[in-house]
């Protein structure tokens, strides 16, 4: 072998095994969120950006992201809430995105969670609320909930938080896959049948400006349907976790007036076996100047999304924080 295949081969080598060294140092983080029209996927993605910090990037005090050194966090596209959960629990992604409803029900192995328990599930923040939205075609209209027997109704995807909800919220008006055409459909799935006039309405709860309903407000049109306060009061009584809410006029253009509906707090969690100091380290980046900035900017429902409201409502959830998290939240004086 001449002194230049020595060389070259030598230099492959120290390149080979320093990548591999490389390697071994990233670490990989899955966020599930949502479909592409609604707001979990974004919101997971700023999330996913504000908490990574791959090898090779600047460190946080030389004007770098403030991420994890070495974590890469991908946000996955997935059915939702109820998705994520079961995911997260199954080990198949480390965190995710869900409505506290779901979380709730999950973690007790309550409602359709009868049996199905996911006890490893934890907290790391509190993030913004979801708007409940039934939209409905432009120049729709509803007297009541009860009117939608007989129609076509997308109850948003299967296995999501807002399916969950929605069935047990029009149960309680004599409302059932029985006696409605029901479609199991994404947001941007159900904006555009609505378009196509293949709905007659359709629900989802997502941060408000949602992308799909922003899209087809500002091409077919639209119209949501406000909630009366007998209907929200029976609503938040079913679902306790879904608090009563309004989608302000103009928040999509078309939607000229309020529309009173519920609520429900969207959560950031992740598994009980996830290592402390790393869950304490994303929940610190979260949290960072540089997440600031790119909730901030990122989307509309970034700028609610505030360490200050990171532990809102997680007691009345009853699904414990996870040590990490824990432990940043206690340092910064949010917990004792």
């Amino acid at each position: 072998m001449g002194l230049f295949s020595k060389c070259a081969g030598i230099a492959l080598a120290c390149t080979m095994i320093s990548g591999a060294a490389v390697a071994q140092d990233i670490k990989f983080f899955r966020i599930g969120t949502g479909g592409a029209g609604g707001t979990y996927f974004p919101i997971g993605g700023i999330i996913a950006n504000a908490i990574s910090n791959p090898p090779g990037s600047r460190p946080c005090d030389q004007g770098g992201n403030c991420g994890v050194p070495n974590l890469v966090a991908i946000a996955q596209s997935t059915n939702a809430s109820a998705h994520n959960v079961n995911a997260i629990q199954a080990g198949q992604m480390e965190a995710g995105l869900t409505g506290a409803a779901t979380l709730h029900f999950a973690y007790h192995g309550s409602g359709k969670y009868e049996g199905n328990a996911k006890p490893d599930l934890r907290v790391i923040a509190n993030l913004y609320p979801e708007d409940l939205h039934l939209v409905l075609p432009k120049g729709g209209e509803l007297d009541n909930l009860a009117d939608l027997k007989g129609k076509r109704v997308g109850i948003a995807q299967a296995g999501s938080g807002t399916q969950i909800a929605v069935e047990l919220i029009l149960g309680d008006h004599g409302v059932n896959r029985d006696n409605i055409d029901e479609a199991e459909l994404n947001n941007s799935q159900s904006a555009e049948r609505t378009a196509d006039g293949q709905l007659d309405a359709y629900f989802y709860a997502a941060g408000t400006p949602v992308a799909a309903m922003i899209q087809l407000d500002n091409t077919k049109g639209m119209d949501l349907y406000s909630f009366t306060e007998a209907e929200i009061a029976q609503a938040n009584k079913t679902v306790p976790y879904y608090i009563p809410s309004v989608i302000p006029a103009g928040t999509y253009p078309g939607v000229t007036h309020d529309t009173n509906t519920v609520a429900v707090s969207g959560m950031f969690v992740t598994n009980a076996n996830i290592d402390e100091e790393l869950v304490y380290e994303i929940t610190k980046a979260l949290w960072s100047k540089t997440a600031r900035k790119l909730l901030d900017n990122g989307h509309p429902k970034g700028k609610v999304i505030t360490m200050k409201s990171a532990l809102d409502g997680i007691d009345g959830i009853g699904v414990p924080l996870h040590p990490g998290a824990e432990r940043y939240y206690k340092e910064v004086g949010l917990l004792d």
